[in-house]
């Protein structure tokens, strides 16, 4: 337990650090995101995945908290998947290089001997759903990083009640380094995520959970992994029925997510933050009860009706591109025009 606090304090830290230093290396080489007003750096994405990596490494090779094959196989897969997302946020990469490249990933670390072929390629397409559904939800300040701590914490509960030490650690230190980088990307953020953290932290937890049901029963353990990513399945599953409905191509981006939508309702992105993340505390709770076995597995439907009616709800929610700001020149020559 001393080394998970200690584990989990450096992890924090360190991240906290190396945003802040390689925030200048982002800007210089060009690693921003321009969907803002003014590029933002994505430094934090490389310090929290070099920070849970490292954490991890450290514990295992002196031998406090050994990681075991398993999850150390699970964590050299997440960091391809994190190296794959660096280089998406370096320069454009077409998705199916990053849906074919985290599917690999997957199907390496899915434990084909307890969960069988064909749920373990179920279980591969929900990790690379998962991923992707994280990297999608990195669209507002703090957002990810907050529901990625919030299902690090229940993914970890439920690790450590199946006696996975290593597993549980490793979780705690992801949340750990999540929150050392939220000290950074909270609004106004001065750091992002990128295409290389959020991948990591979505495929790491989706892999997770997938190895803490394994052999269990197969409708449980899917509520069980519905409850705990409900925050992301139902933003993926809104913007999915809002591009349909509207005729609008699946991949392009546009303001039509959980959180866009919340803030045209009035939220502030503080506010969003926090209403999300108390959202996908409840769906955790209720995917470690139902694990814990503390509860039915009918629980889990109880969330999928409640993120049901928030998807219905949020699509009557119209979704539009804010107006670009006017520049000064553009305004003294329009009244020039108009006398």
């Amino acid at each position: 337990m001393l080394y998970g606090i200690l584990a989990s304090t450096s992890a924090l830290l360190l991240a906290a650090v190396l945003t802040a230093v390689l925030r200048v290396a982002a800007l210089r080489l060009g690693i921003v995101d321009r969907r803002w007003r003014r590029p933002l750096p994505l430094s934090g994405g490389v310090a929290m995945v070099a920070a849970t990596c490292g954490v991890a490494f450290v514990g295992d090779w002196r031998g406090v908290t050994p990681l075991g094959p398993d999850v150390g196989r699970l964590l050299v897969a997440g960091a391809g998947v994190a190296l794959l997302g660096l280089v998406a946020d370096a320069r454009r990469v077409k998705a199916r290089f990053l849906v074919g490249g985290t599917a690999v990933a997957a199907a390496c670390v899915v434990p084909y001997e307890e969960t069988g072929v064909a749920a373990g390629l179920l279980a591969v397409g929900w990790i690379v759903f998962v991923a992707l559904g994280f990297k999608a939800l990195d669209h507002t300040d703090g957002l990810a990083g907050t529901v990625g701590v919030v299902t690090a914490f229940g993914a970890g509960a439920c690790a450590a009640a199946e006696v996975m030490d290593g597993l549980a650690v490793l979780l705690s230190v992801l949340a750990a380094a999540l929150t050392g980088f939220l000290m950074h990307n909270w609004h106004p953020a001065r750091a992002g995520l990128g295409a290389c953290g959020s991948l990591f932290t979505g495929f790491v937890l989706a892999a997770a959970a997938v190895t803490t049901r394994a052999g269990q029963e197969l409708g449980a353990g899917a509520g069980v992994l519905f409850a705990l990513t409900a925050v992301v399945s139902a933003d993926v599953v809104l913007v999915v029925l809002a591009r349909r409905l509207s005729g609008r191509p699946l991949l392009r981006a546009a303001p039509d997510h959980l959180a866009h939508r919340l803030r045209r309702l009035g939220l502030t992105p503080q506010g969003v933050c926090v209403v999300l993340g108390v959202a996908a505390f409840g769906g955790v709770l209720v995917g470690v009860l139902v694990h814990l076995g503390w509860i039915a597995a009918t629980g889990a439907l109880w969330v999928a009706g409640g993120a049901l009616v928030v998807v219905l709800a949020l699509l009557r929610v119209k979704a539009h591109s804010a107006p670009r700001p006017v520049s000064t020149q553009v305004r003294a020559q329009l009244r020039v025009r108009n006398g």
